[in-house]
């Protein structure tokens, strides 16, 4: 089952555009922790505002860094164990990994030039 903020990002997103990886309690060891790419974790509440307004931007930086930063989104009410497991205690929160290890982490609503520039701080890539 795709999350919420697939489901949106498919209907509002178009076809054409990348869309984050969907990550849940099941697979975030492998597609978060096992990433050979760098990882932008966008932890996110169904009923949280600044989680929808984050969303086209998490959009843009999944089609932006196609190949060289694996963007993924996270519920976390419906990934609680992988939520507890990194401490989520607000939404949203973006995680920064590279292999494996948490380099950074944001707490709220950021604009699409921050994480760009967090991106580029961190791993050296531009997009």
């Amino acid at each position: 089952m795709l999350g919420a903020m697939s489901l949106l990002g498919r209907i509002f997103g178009g076809a054409s555009k990348k869309l984050p990886t969907h990550v849940d309690d099941a697979n975030f060891e492998h597609e978060v922790l096992a990433s050979e790419l760098p990882v932008l974790l966008d932890v996110w509440g169904p009923s949280c505002g600044p989680c929808k307004q984050l969303e086209p931007i998490i959009i843009d930086l999944a089609g932006r860094y196609d190949g060289k930063v694996k963007v993924c989104e996270l519920s976390a009410a419906g990934s609680p164990h992988t939520s507890a497991r990194l401490a989520i205690q607000h939404t949203p929160t973006v995680l920064y990994f590279q292999r494996g290890e948490e380099l950074e982490r944001i707490h709220g609503f950021r604009s699409s030039l921050f994480h760009a520039q967090t991106i580029q701080e961190l791993f050296g890539i531009e997009g």
